[in-house]
């Protein structure tokens, strides 16, 4: 049976920096965007609400559509499954310290010990952001287009 799988994505830019998530997911380390999958009964704003609220504690609200997938990917963890990715950029809904936002920030890759969904976060700067800096093919075309605002 194919299927599709709706992620949900938010860019969130704090003083020239754009926040990432390293993970490790089924034996992969892979770095991404934070946000997850859609769930059944739930718009794509309340996804990236839920899964900013979730995985980082921090509130945010959806400032602008930014991306949609408008090309075909396989999923990397099922290969009779599409998907497709939401990409918005977020604020968060309270000023926050960027060396000290209320979740724990690393300057090191893959800043976690290796068991299945480790997560650690670090910023990107926006100068320096680069497709080689995701896992993904679609986060890769997205970090692209950020870097392409900046040109």
């Amino acid at each position: 049976m194919r299927n599709f799988n709706v992620r949900v994505y938010g860019i969130l830019i704090h003083n020239e920096q754009v926040l990432v998530s390293d993970e490790y997911i089924k034996g992969m380390n892979i770095t991404k965007f934070p946000g997850g999958g859609l769930e059944f009964g739930e718009g794509t704003h309340d996804c990236v609400i839920r899964e900013f609220k979730e995985e980082l504690d921090l509130e945010v609200e959806v400032v602008s559509h930014f991306y949609t997938t408008d090309f075909f990917v396989n999923s990397a963890f099922n290969v009779h499954s599409q998907v497709i990715s939401i990409y918005y950029l977020v604020k968060t809904r309270h000023e926050f310290d960027l060396n000290n936002p209320g979740f724990k920030i690393s300057k090191t890759v893959f800043d976690f010990d290796k068991k299945e969904g480790a997560q650690s976060l670090r910023w990107i700067s926006m100068n320096h952001i680069s497709d080689n800096d995701f896992t993904f093919i679609i986060d890769k075309r997205v970090a692209e287009m950020l870097a392409a605002r900046k040109e």
